[in-house]
């Protein structure tokens, strides 16, 4: 599969079949480590997540971090929690990568994460990124041992996908923009 097409097959998945090998993890990882990064600096670090205990512990810090995220005056707040129960059971049957990076390396990890995700999808595998904020985000840090100087940038799932994930034009919360329509020339605003 070339770029192009891993760029337009790939997806966010919730639904997986089974995890991914060892033999593939560390074929996406070792791709993951061949992005950018300012100064070739390298910011990254990864972290396989194999325990079955921990990995209920990062679902269980997803669930509480969405479990209210969103809601607005009026929405229900079963509908949020819903929503919230769906992303702890993503963790369900995959496989999980902590994408860490030194402070200040983010926008580099970032990099190492679209790698990961466009690497995952030529090789037949789905991948989902996770992200944490405040108290879980910290939490999240201390299950994964992080010293000073290293932050959780985002945790990985990938394995065979147990669905056939939206395209972007279809997705039901957040249809993705027409094309070009996000292009200017020159200064903002200034249609191309």
């Amino acid at each position: 599969m070339d770029v192009y097409e891993a760029i337009e097959k790939r997806r966010t998945f919730r639904i997986y079949r089974k995890g991914a090998s060892e033999k593939e993890l560390r074929k996406i990882i070792l791709a993951a480590s061949k992005a950018p990064s300012g100064g070739n600096s390298q910011p990254w670090e990864f972290i396989i997540i194999d325990d079955p205990k921990m990995i209920d512990q990062f679902a269980e810090l997803k669930f509480q971090l969405n479990k209210g995220y969103g809601l607005k005056e009026g929405d229900d707040p079963r509908a949020a929690e819903e929503r919230a129960l769906k992303q702890k059971t993503s963790f369900k049957n995959a496989s999980v990568v902590a994408v860490c990076s030194k402070k200040g390396g983010a926008s580099g990890a970032w990099l190492s994460i679209e790698n990961f995700s466009l690497a995952a999808t030529a090789d037949g595998l789905g991948s989902g990124i996770v992200t944490y904020w405040d108290k879980q985000k910290l939490e999240a840090e201390k299950l994964l041992n992080l010293t000073d100087g290293y932050e959780l940038i985002a945790v990985m799932k990938i394995g065979v996908p147990g669905e056939e994930g939206f395209s972007r034009d279809k997705n039901p919360v957040r249809p993705g923009r027409p094309e070009f329509s996000w292009l200017h020339r020159n200064k903002f605003g200034n249609k191309a």
